[in-house]
């Protein structure tokens, strides 16, 4: 929408273009040719959308409550999210760039905001719909496993992490915190870093489990790489906060290091 259009101008012309939706201009007599005499007007005040865009969206909403999105491909997923993002053009050729782009729908999600503009049609639209889906995704799995038995929900706790972490392309180290009955009280990034890097300082971690009264740690980073082998220096660090914790009568339960597809746990391999 024109920044100096107001609500009282009258109806907004079809496929205007509007750089914040990365749409672009489209003749308008042509797109007229596309509706059918007596169409009518749609909910925005302009003409409605041609039948091939408009009953193509009303499928894709139907299969989706009729069979969630387990029904549904990758780029048919995407298609939906973006409709609300790009209202008045046909979005599947945005899904299927971003899909070549990224590799898949977890992927799109969690690309960075500079990488998903850099896409051909992508605007600040589309990139706000992009990240409000992933934070939703994040905090739903967060509600799974905060205030929760770690024990207990040791899967639901795996696929948080995945959920934030796997797809990153800078490490960031998290401290989840617990009590004395393992309960997850917190968790908190401690640092973000570089590709093949991050800056951890064992005095912090402590010092922030004490403030929490916290009786546990388990440690949490990702490898952007996709390779979630521990480096030398992932194991010299583990056990320099291993030790500063058990001075403070704290137990370092596990570090976990999130990979693309899987996860290792320093506690299954030996490690800690």
């Amino acid at each position: 929408m024109s920044a100096n259009r107001s609500f009282g101008e009258g109806p907004l012309p079809l496929f205007e273009p509007d750089p914040a939706f990365g749409d672009t201009p489209v003749d308008e007599a042509a797109a007229a040719a596309l509706i059918p005499a007596g169409a009518g007007s749609g909910a925005r005040g302009g003409p409605r959308l041609p039948s091939y865009i408009s009953d193509h969206r009303a499928r894709l909403r139907e299969r989706f409550m009729q069979g969630g999105a387990g029904a549904m491909p990758d780029y048919e997923l995407l298609e939906l999210v973006l409709f609300r993002a790009i209202p008045r053009q046909d979005v599947k050729p945005l899904a299927r760039r971003l899909l070549d782009r990224f590799g898949d729908f977890n992927r799109v999600l969690s690309a960075s905001n500079a990488r998903l503009l850099d896409v051909d049609g992508v605007g600040p639209a589309v990139v706000q719909e992009l990240k409000i889906v992933e934070a939703a995704a994040q905090r739903l799995s967060r509600s799974r496993v905060i205030n929760r038995p770690v024990l207990t929900s040791w899967d639901a706790l795996l696929d948080y992490c995945h959920t934030t972490m796997a797809h990153g392309e800078i490490e960031h180290f998290r401290v989840l915190y617990l009590d004395r009955k393992n309960v997850l009280i917190a968790d908190e990034e401690q640092s973000r870093g570089t590709v093949d890097h991050v800056p951890v300082y064992p005095r912090e971690v402590v010092r922030r489990a004490l403030e929490l009264n916290a009786s546990a740690l388990i440690l949490v980073h990702n490898h952007p790489s996709g390779d979630p082998t521990p480096s030398d220096a992932d194991i010299t660090m583990t056990a320099r906060i291993r030790d500063a914790a058990e001075v403070m009568g704290i137990v370092l339960h596990d570090h976990l290091i999130i990979g693309k597809s899987r996860e290792l746990s320093f506690r299954a391999e030996g490690l800690v």
